[in-house]
């Protein structure tokens, strides 16, 4: 009759109206009945004519009111069909399906939790029709449990939530939010159990365009939120009480050694006598199957006394949750997703760390991108992400005190709120609802790349990845030992707690004689992969961000990660070419750390790259050099950077790059702050022998550049021979770049750096040699700025009285540094040595003249010349942009003459 829509309108009204009658008639007697009620009923839903699907409804409202728990029996059909009732385009037959689902609703808060039905047939037939698609907790199925069973079951309703969460129709979305509210509101239900199930689909709602579904969306992941909290904080009360612990202990040495094997069955989540007090078998922590006796029997202490705290027995599948969260951050999901995503996994970080540890290699590409998103909400929740993960993987051991706490690790693992990270092993032996979830956890997530993983994340792909693969009528039993061979070279390597799974699960199988060692949750060496490949982002936050994550790592385990071959070596050297210069002080800070904590070997050849940077990378010499060093000189030793620089620079066989190396280096060396004590040193040479070593070896390195070798003996205070490399400088060839060099030196003079040079020139008995030194600049300076500025400083110090006075050959007007000085150093050794590096200086410089057609302003002008020297009007005249001097060129006999100064307004550069 209700079938066929070709029936007369009235025929089928009648016909339901009959059925609303019998019904009302027969009361509690209904029962052996319904199935001949409930499915013609549930087919009018689906009928064309708006008055037969209100009739249906009103129908079925009248028959629920008089069998009241009877009606869960068909709860899925009657669930389902009143959701897509619940978005028809009649008012009226809204209104109707409205009314129904409220009794309906109400018959669940009340009866669904203890309802038994009466004819426990009639849920065999249902069962034997739909099949177990989430079994119960208890491992056990519907149709073959010990003692009585409910007429609602959770079980059975998930796998259809699951399948419905997806759709897009907002009256939809608000009828699946509410009837979750209801059910969450159950606690005998313990709805929070199965959430993984749903709870991707359910974040989808948050961007719904209805304000109504977002609203009510966020009060529903509020409250589950805070459930998984208050659970999480009953968990660990339970497991850290010292009082269970030592009853734990009594129990144990009177517990039968053949009985240590069984497993413990889950709890049907119907049974609310039982379900507040018995424990999960999957309510143990990941990182100590121990753990399993030791919360059976804490959960047992408190039944025993009679107390029961609410939460206490749910399990939560945290790695689940976790996963989900991770898939919610990709760039395809909307903002609110995201947002919602990374205040959750900050929440679990503050009470479920220890479920998050295996997960950090996944965090770290989904926090870190975040920190400069340019939503504030994001940026804002990514930050404290950020800064909670890192404190958790701070707070950890070290790799070194592992073995030390080996023997206080069982209690730590006891306190951890990880019911749900249960080895792969234990699900292949359950029949129960985590067949189905292995796909939501992060073992079975991670038998594929990340990338596989984010594939399947649409409905379809849950729906997929989480289908049971379980053969239901297998009983529990431990595989194979070739199981788990195969599984230990398989792709589940990915898997954040894949080698638990195989080493630390129930059915673990372990050498007799052999102690079983705890493999470390956090995987390292994959952190720091993936905080390398965050050097590639191009936000600023992101970089320093995976600097700090390095930093902290390389403390905690500094033989562990970042070795000189494995790779991020050269990532970390290229980063010292980044624009910004807050990364680069921090990967200087990585790079410092790397080398004081290495051999010294790994210190040369980080120094010996550095150079090589250099050498390719010209501009980021000209640009960053100086920051790079100086960074490097306030992390590591100054004198160990400089002895090394000097060793590789002595050999260096590009002669334009020693030259600026060396150039660059001095001028560090004299104006840096950070070289401050370092100074001090080289002015000590009377006093300290390893003063005089470190001169030499600093010297025969600074011959490359004759300016700057000069400038090294001003600073030892070695006039004497300094006055000598004046005669040397007249045999080379003076270059537009050495007048630059002796004009910057001339400024430097004039600088608080050489305050002591110039109240030294008020003693020229004790310091006959420093006259002649300022004296031998003057005239090798063409008559520009910087000679009047040097000239007015002689003629300043010669006003004054102090008259010049020769240096005397006489042992007794030699300062009694200055015989120290001769006895130790051997000058005349590095006068050679100067003249040699100068004369293939002079060769290479030929050698380019010859085979280069140039003219001389193009062929002797470097490039850092060329930003210190101007031309103006033609070629035949160049201006100093440091001191406004006007220069002519005489390009044939390959020299400048000065010309009248000109203005230092604008045309002076400052840098």
């Amino acid at each position: 009759m209700f079938n066929n829509p070709s029936n007369p309108l009235h025929m089928r009204n009648g016909g339901l109206i009959g059925l609303a009658g019998t019904a009302i008639a027969l009361g509690v007697d209904v029962a052996p009945y319904m199935d001949k009620f409930v499915h013609p009923l549930l087919d009018c839903f689906v009928d064309p004519e708006n008055r037969i699907r209100y009739f249906s409804a009103e129908c079925l409202y009248n028959i629920a009111k008089v069998s009241k728990g009877e009606v869960l029996v068909y709860f899925n059909e009657i669930f389902d069909a009143l959701s897509k009732l619940a978005a028809d385009s009649e008012l009226s037959v809204k209104n109707g399906a409205e009314l129904l689902d409220r009794l309906l609703k109400d018959i669940v808060a009340e009866s669904a939790s203890v309802y038994i039905p009466q004819y426990p047939e009639t849920e065999r037939v249902r069962d034997q029709v739909q099949g177990v698609l989430v079994t119960h907790p208890d491992g056990t199925l519907g149709n073959d449990g010990e003692g009585p069973r409910k007429a609602f079951s959770l079980a059975h309703f998930i796998p259809l939530l699951r399948e419905r969460i997806y759709v897009v129709s907002p009256f939809t979305r608000s009828y699946l939010v509410s009837w979750i509210t209801v059910l969450d509101s159950v606690p005998e239900l313990e709805l929070i159990s199965y959430l993984p199930e749903f709870l991707d689909g359910l974040l989808k709602y948050l961007s719904d365009p209805i304000e109504d579904v977002r609203v009510a969306t966020e009060t529903l992941l509020a409250e589950f939120l805070r459930e998984i909290h208050d659970v999480s904080g009953v968990r660990k009360q339970t497991t850290e009480s010292p009082l269970q612990q030592s009853k734990y202990s009594e129990r144990s040495e009177s517990r039968p050694s053949d009985n240590a094997s069984e497993k413990i069955l889950d709890t049907p989540i119907e049974d609310a006598e039982r379900a507040a007090f018995i424990i999960d078998q999957d309510e143990r922590s990941s990182y100590d199957p121990d753990n399993l006796r030791d919360d059976h029997i804490s959960d047992i202490d408190f039944r025993d006394a009679g107390v029961w705290v609410p939460g206490q027995g749910v399990r939560i599948d945290y790695s689940a949750i976790v996963e989900i969260l991770i898939q919610q951050l990709d760039g395809e999901h909307d903002e609110i997703q995201q947002s919602t995503a990374l205040r959750w996994l900050a929440e679990f970080l503050t009470f479920a760390s220890e479920v998050m540890l295996p997960f950090t290699p996944r965090l770290i590409p989904a926090i870190l991108p975040n920190l400069a998103h340019h939503v504030n909400m994001i940026q804002s929740v990514a930050v404290r992400a950020n800064k909670l993960l890192l404190n958790v993987i701070q707070n950890l051991p070290s790799p070194s005190e592992a073995p030390q706490r080996d023997k206080v690790a069982p209690a730590r693992n006891r306190a951890s709120p990880t019911p749900a990270t249960s080895t792969s092993n234990s699900r292949q032996s359950t029949t129960g609802k985590d067949s189905t979830r292995e796909a939501s956890s992060p073992e079975s997530v991670a038998e594929t790349t990340p990338t596989a993983a984010n594939a399947g994340t649409g409905p379809s792909g849950l729906s997929r990845s989480r289908g049971s693969g379980v053969d239901m009528t297998l009983t529990p039993r431990p595989p194979p030992v070739a199981d788990i061979q195969t599984n230990a070279g398989s792709s589940r390597s990915h898997s954040p707690i894949s080698l638990k799974s195989q080493t630390t699960g129930p059915n673990a199988i372990v050498p007799p004689g052999t102690i079983q060692e705890e493999p470390d949750p956090f995987d390292y060496q994959a952190t720091v992969n993936e905080l390398t490949i965050q050097f590639l982002s191009e936000f600023e936050e992101t970089r320093v961000a995976a600097l700090k994550w390095l930093i902290m790592l390389h403390q905690k385990a500094p033989k562990k990660i970042l070795a000189m071959d494995d790779g991020t070596f050269p990532a970390l050297l290229k980063t010292l070419s980044d624009s910004s210069e807050e990364v680069i002080k921090h990967d200087l800070q990585l790079l410092a750390q790397i080398s004081s904590s290495s051999e010294e070997t790994y210190f040369k050849a980080f120094m010996m790259n550095l150079l090589e940077l250099f050498s390719t990378d010209r501009r980021l010499l000209e640009t960053r050099g100086s920051l790079i060093i100086r960074q490097l000189c306030l992390n590591l030793n100054t004198e160990r950077i400089y002895r090394t620089f000097a060793e590789i620079l002595e050999k260096e066989d590009d002669l334009e790059f020693a030259s600026g190396m060396v150039q660059k280096l001095n001028i560090i060396l004299i104006t840096s702050p950070e070289l401050a004590d370092f100074r001090k040193r080289l002015k000590s040479l009377e006093t300290r022998q390893d003063g005089q070593a470190l001169f030499t070896t600093l010297y025969r390195s600074w011959c490359h550049n004759a300016v700057a070798v000069f400038s090294l003996c001003l600073l030892a205070q070695a006039y004497e021979h300094a006055s000598n490399l004046l005669y040397i400088f007249a045999d080379l060839e003076v270059t537009v770049a050495m007048l630059v060099q002796i004009d910057k030196l001339v400024q430097l003079i004039e600088s608080p750096v050489f305050t002591y040079i110039r109240l030294q020139l008020l003693e020229p008995e004790r310091y006959p040699h420093l006259f002649k030194c300022l004296y031998g600049l003057l005239m090798l300076l063409p008559q520009s700025s910087a000679f009047v500025s040097l000239r007015n400083r002689l003629n300043a110090v010669n006003s004054a009285g102090f008259l010049h006075i020769a240096p005397k050959s006489t042992v007794g007007a030699m300062s009694t540094r200055s015989k120290i000085g001769r006895d130790e150093i051997k000058w005349q050794e590095l006068v050679q040595h100067f003249r040699s590096v100068q004369a293939k200086h002079e060769k290479a410089r030929r050698q380019a003249l010859g085979t280069d057609t140039t003219s001389f302003s193009e062929d002797q002008t470097t490039h850092a010349e060329k930003s210190d020297w101007r031309y103006i009007d033609s070629p035949q005249y160049i201006i100093s942009t440091r001191t406004g001097s006007k220069y002519a060129v005489l390009t044939s006999k390959r020299c400048i003459i000065p010309l009248e100064s000109t203005s230092k307004g604008e045309q002076r550069d400052v840098g």
